[in-house]
């Protein structure tokens, strides 16, 4: 009995996988990163959209409480310090600045553009307004927010 079980032992079949075997596994793996990295990549990009309209929508109202509050009822002089003083913090890499923050003629309304490091192109401008206060693609100009087509 021990022989039998002794000569099973040594009997073991040491052979490998075959190249083709190898092959096959690698052809596999690399399809299905073909597959999730450019979905990986999108998932990023929306990301960094979605920070910056979070640093909009914020920027917006910080803006409407300025009015409420030491702006008198008006946006007029509105700048990037008073929208910190009214409690802004912008996100990491999403750029707004002094140029960014515009207001009509009476002071009667704002519109606020920022854009991210990490996007490219025209998408890359989103803006607020005080009369469409959902960010979208676009630019702005005295107090108006132009939409991108």
């Amino acid at each position: 009995m021990f022989q039998k079980f002794h000569a099973l032992t040594q009997k073991r079949d040491e052979r490998g996988f075959t190249l083709i075997e190898l092959l096959v596994v690698i052809l596999i793996i690399a399809i299905l990163a073909a597959i999730a990295i450019p979905v990986f990549l999108a998932q990023r990009e929306k990301g960094w959209t979605s920070q910056t309209e979070s640093a909009l929508k914020n920027a917006a109202t910080a803006a409407e409480s300025y009015a409420v509050g030491p702006g008198d009822g008006d946006y007029l002089g509105l700048d990037r310090a008073k929208l910190n003083t009214e409690g802004f913090k912008s996100a990491a890499l999403v750029n707004l600045t002094d140029g960014d923050i515009t207001t009509n003629a009476l002071g009667t309304a704002f519109c606020i553009e920022a854009d991210h490091d990490n996007l490219a192109g025209a998408a890359n401008n989103l803006a607020v307004s005080s009369a469409l206060s959902t960010p979208e693609a676009g630019t702005c100009a005295a107090g108006v927010k132009t939409l991108m087509p």
